[in-house]
């Protein structure tokens, strides 16, 4: 089986639409031409990136990230109306005072394993959920966990359970969305007890029914109910090009979470310039850089880097 660091060693792999082997040139800009294009350019942050470091001082912190370039926020740490036991009308005053919008954010219901006994349970949370997030204005809701889809028919309840989510997200004047990370490039098959990777348990011929859980999902949501968030990084780390993903379902994937292994740019093998030229040709309007990790320094400074990235690429509308 291909392992993943062979994987992105592969010459023909790392030329294509999702990869680049080396860094992107980038012309360096001055202070003016900086400020001109953070005014012009659209920028999003999943507040994920910053962890700990933003709630000791949410207000200041919010304004550092206007200052940095950002101009919209993607949610996470929601639990019973609140966003780290702040209230979320009060998050939102602070993201407005520092000329911040709210659009997107990320949640999770408590159940993990979907059946047809727990779905009334997970729409009550769904409802619940939509609820808090339309009185902020929010206009993506989404799901950024996997459930548990070990073989063909799990995908067939989860299709369901998200049809549900995107009904009563629809019903509050949201958009319901699931965000994948690279688990959703396995492989199902019917009857199964376990996901797939690369050609483990294929032996010479592939099993009937086999499926990516992420094409499955694709296939079992209605498009005016449900749509995808594609994480580039996570794609890429799932073997697959985001680009081809974006090619394939032009109308499903309507926003980007844009990052790397670490800061955007400092790995050289994500190829942002071909997945934001294909965002652009698809019509996806917004995006947000998350940030996980950091070779040194703080997560502010990491987030930083990766506005000043996005600020400097010719690129980047």
């Amino acid at each position: 089986m291909t392992d993943r660091r062979n994987f992105l060693k592969s010459a023909s792999f790392l030329m294509a639409g999702g990869l680049l082997a080396g860094k992107t040139g980038q012309a360096t800009a001055s202070t003016l031409m900086k400020t001109r294009l953070a005014a012009d350019k659209k920028i999003g942050l999943q507040i994920y990136s910053l962890g700990r470091e933003l709630y000791e001082d949410v207000p200041g912190g919010m304004k550092k990230l206007k200052a940095m370039g950002y101009s919209t926020l993607e949610l996470a740490g929601y639990r019973d109306g609140k966003i780290n036991n702040i209230a979320m009308s009060d998050f939102k005053k602070m993201a407005d005072d520092a000329g911040l919008k709210i659009i997107s954010t990320h949640v999770n219901p408590p159940i993990r394993e979907y059946t047809a006994s727990n779905k009334g349970e997970i729409a009550e949370f769904w409802k619940k959920a939509a609820d808090d997030h339309a009185k902020i204005g929010v206009t993506y809701l989404i799901q950024p966990g996997q459930p548990s889809t070990r073989n063909v028919e799990e995908l067939a309840i989860v299709g369901e359970v998200f049809n549900e989510a995107g009904k009563i997200a629809k019903a509050a004047g949201l958009s319901f969305g699931y965000h994948n990370h690279d688990m959703e490039f396995s492989r199902v098959v019917p009857g199964g007890t376990e996901m797939l990777f690369g050609r483990r348990g294929f032996g010479r011929e592939q099993p009937k029914g086999l499926e990516i859980v992420y094409d499955g999902l694709v296939k079992r949501t209605d498009p005016s109910l449900v749509f995808f968030e594609m994480d580039v990084y996570w794609t890429v780390m799932g073997q697959q090009d985001p680009v081809e993903y974006m090619k394939k379902y032009p109308n499903r994937i309507r926003l980007l979470h844009i990052k790397d292994r670490m800061v955007l740019g400092e790995s050289g093998m994500m190829n942002f310039e071909n997945i934001f030229k294909q965002a652009y040709a698809n019509g996806i309007k917004d995006y947000f850089v998350e940030l996980e990790g950091i070779n040194s320094g703080t997560q502010f400074e990491g987030v930083k880097g990766c506005a000043d990235y996005l600020l400097k690429a010719s690129f980047v509308k």
